[in-house]
């Protein structure tokens, strides 16, 4: 088969006629019809729904509280403010994530430290953080990557060890298990993310869940310009109209429009999750006698939501670079991506001193995995292009 497939970089013939994104939400009547309800209703922000869909939320990860935001970023910005994260304090996290991760760092005045990543999970490696660990660090940003939880049981001892915090950024991760407990119950704060490629979505959203009353409280606050109406936590009180500003929040709510529609979509996780699993399967199956590329590793304690499926390339094995690979994928339709550039590497952490070989799993990592599509809406012949596809492009560059 090596050379005689057509490539479509090469002018031939792609596998697709249209293109297949690497992810796209599933909206149906159902989700519009509880949308236009909220329309029609006396509430179409910070209203009745809001809380509903935040009661859903806690119920399903199995924790005591829920606080919704307008982002997955406000979420993570909202909990350094919570945990007390302040100049010169430092959070280790991944560089193996989007920016967001980090990014809320800095928002507070805090120190992002880089802990490196396992080379089997691409998660954030416990004994990388624990050799970054000093009388500064405030707290730990776990990502939980593609879906895989991270190896709590370790991250959770270090963190009592030195009392310091954990947030879980769970952007990928509504839905996974770590040892049979949802991820959202196990971090002190986790954050969820409804952008329209992950497992449920509000358009733009996100939320934080949490055990501890006192996160629970900071958040809500934070989220509202530091505003409280709240009689009992008022430091004055001039009558019922009366409120107070008691910390610099933000405006970071969510609205009942984008609730109304979280509520739908979470009717729908379980299947959507099935599904994701099933297509999760297929691939690794079918790319199991690949000799140029690795499938995704997944530890016995963890069960995946599968956000993302990422194939990683053995380059040695290949007459081609990623770059030449990630063009024919995409000559062939199917809509390949990469998650993600390590943040230390972006040019702004660079002036900020933050080097190249800082990450060196990290860094290595990433220039040899690609994204594949993963969604629900897939169809059993998408997701069989998808297959087809990644067979034809490196068989074609494959030395052996």
């Amino acid at each position: 088969m090596k050379k005689k497939e057509n490539l479509a970089l090469h002018g031939g013939t792609p596998i697709r006629d249209s293109y297949l994104p690497y992810g796209k939400q599933w909206i149906d009547d159902e989700d519009i019809k509880a949308v236009i309800d909220v329309l029609k209703s006396d509430f179409i922000t910070t209203g009745p729904t809001i809380t509903q869909f935040e009661k859903a939320i806690a119920e399903f990860v199995e924790a005591k509280y829920a606080v919704a935001f307008s982002s997955g970023t406000a979420a993570l910005h909202a909990a350094c403010f919570a945990a007390g994260i302040k100049e010169n304090d430092e959070v280790i996290t991944t560089s193996m994530t989007f920016a967001a991760s980090s990014n809320c760092i800095l928002y507070v005045g805090g120190t992002p430290v880089f802990a490196d990543i396992d080379p089997k999970t691409y998660n954030i490696s416990p004994q990388s953080i624990k050799s970054h660990i000093n009388e500064k660090t405030k707290a730990i940003i776990t990502v939980d990557f593609t879906g895989q939880p991270a190896e709590y049981d370790e991250i959770k001892s270090l963190a009592k060890e030195h009392g310091i915090v954990v947030i879980d950024d769970a952007a990928h991760g509504l839905g996974a298990t770590y040892k049979e407990k949802y991820i959202g119950s196990i971090g002190d704060m986790t954050i969820f993310s409804f952008h329209p490629v992950k497992h449920i979505t509000t358009g733009e959203g996100g939320i934080i869940t949490t055990n501890n009353e006192d996160y629970h409280e900071k958040l809500l606050l934070f989220r509202s310009h530091g505003i409280t109406r709240d009689s009992l936590k008022l430091k004055d009180n001039q009558g019922p109209w009366y409120y107070e500003m008691q910390e610099l929040g933000f405006n970071y709510r969510m609205t009942d429009i984008q609730a109304a529609l979280g509520l739908s979509q979470l009717k729908k996780l379980n299947p959507f999750l099935k599904k994701r699993r099933e297509y999760a399967k297929k691939y690794s199956e079918a790319f199991a006698d690949m000799n140029a590329v690795i499938t995704p590793y997944q530890q016995d304690a963890a069960n995946s939501s599968w956000h993302l499926y990422i194939i990683r390339l053995k380059l040695e094995k290949l007459n081609a670079d990623r770059t030449e690979i990630f063009k024919a994928l995409q000559k062939e339709n199917i809509g390949v991506n990469v998650h993600y550039i390590p943040v230390h590497l972006h040019p702004f952490y660079q002036q900020l001193g933050y080097k190249t070989g800082l990450c060196p799993n990290a860094e290595r990592i990433y220039e040899e995995i690609i994204t594949l599509p993963l969604f629900p809406k897939m169809s059993e012949q998408d997701q069989n292009d998808v297959i087809a596809g990644v067979k034809k492009v490196i068989t074609y560059y494959a030395t052996d």
